[in-house]
């Protein structure tokens, strides 16, 4: 199973990084191979999603167990350094800076999700990255890593294209990307986006990894599950050819035209101000929605959909006769004294 060459340049092994473990195939392979890779400072994060009863106690028990098994088994290496084993004076810190740190969090979904009146799959997604906000904060580490691999990018780009998604819809997993959360810029690395599922499966065998397995992966309710067990086959069987190559091609090549129209953005939205009209009026469509787009991000709404990004447009056109358009959650926007202003 190998990885983007650049991973480990870019991220060094000797920084501490927070990594998100299930329990799952995926997440255990990643841990393994981080680890075999030599990174040593990690922070393995588990949230609990309560949804299936003990075995979601099981899954959190498993994580927590092989959090400090490879805690040990550093520990174990480091006592077997030569200076240690003699007796002899080292350069090695008395200290020790290399270890493997659990992080759990839980709660109840159902009970979430009907509060904030969205799907359960929605929000465990927010309380998962809440929580890894949350850790990111306290322990001082903004970078997280998460075992996301091709199959994955490959569901999540017909699922989105399938619901009208425009190109930020369609490049949404990115091998690395920023998500603000709270007061937290939030680094997430995904190292397994080019690796296939088949390729982590081989990974597991040859290792004899142990992981629990999700009954509720074979749930034809939620889309994912439907795209990834009935849509993808079909489409192989009907076409006579693999599919998920030339599209996983192609949601790579939109991510990096994402990366580029996101960096064209000469507006910096301030996470607390205003957008100009002015300046906005001077962009070109693409741009204007792009900047939209992230600060209205920046402002901590969600759900932000074409409509939304089309009726904040609306308020640039000079002969509306309209100052404020809805968001979702009751907040709105409002033009005045020719700036945009989010508010509740």
């Amino acid at each position: 199973m190998h990885i983007n060459s650049k991973f480990v340049p870019e991220f060094p092994p000797s920084h501490r990084y927070l990594i998100g473990v299930s329990g799952g195939r995926d997440s255990v392979a990643l841990l393994h191979l981080l680890v075999d890779l030599g990174y040593k400072r990690l922070i393995v994060c588990h949230f609990n999603h309560q949804l299936r009863g003990r075995s979601s106690d099981a899954d959190a028990r498993l994580v927590e167990k092989l959090a400090a098994n490879y805690n040990r088994k550093i520990v174990e290496q480091a006592l077997r350094l030569p200076g240690l084993q003699t007796g002899k004076r080292t350069t090695r810190p008395t200290t020790r800076t290399e270890d493997i740190d659990f992080e759990l969090d839980s709660a109840d979904l159902r009970v979430l999700a009907k509060k904030k009146k969205m799907s359960i799959e929605t929000a465990a997604r927010e309380a998962r990255y809440s929580f890894f906000a949350k850790v990111a904060k306290r322990r001082r580490c903004r970078t997280i890593f998460l075992a996301h691999h091709a199959d994955d990018l490959v569901e999540t780009f017909l699922m989105n294209l399938l619901r009208g998604a425009g190109l930020t819809g369609l490049a949404a997993m990115r091998e690395v990307s920023t998500r603000h959360i709270g007061a937290v810029d939030l680094t997430i690395v995904r190292p397994l986006l080019s690796v296939w599922r088949s390729e982590i499966d081989a990974y597991v065998r040859a290792h004899w990894l142990k992981f629990r397995e999700d009954a509720s992966n074979k749930n034809l309710s939620p889309l994912r599950n439907r795209i990834r067990h009935r849509v993808v086959p079909y489409l192989e069987k009907t076409l006579g050819r693999n599919i998920r190559q030339n599209i996983w091609r192609t949601a790579t090549i939109a991510a990096d035209e994402e990366n580029w129209i996101d960096n064209q953005v000469r507006v910096s939205p301030n996470r607390d101000d205003h957008l100009s009209v002015k300046e906005l009026r001077t962009l070109p469509i693409a741009l204007q929605r792009r900047t939209i787009l992230k600060w209205l991000r920046a402002q901590n709404i969600s759900g932000i959909g074409f409509d939304a990004i089309e009726r904040v447009r609306s308020l640039l056109d000079p002969t509306a006769h309209v100052a404020k358009v809805n968001l979702a959650k009751d907040r709105h926007v409002r033009r005045r004294a020719g700036n945009l202003f989010v508010e509740l």
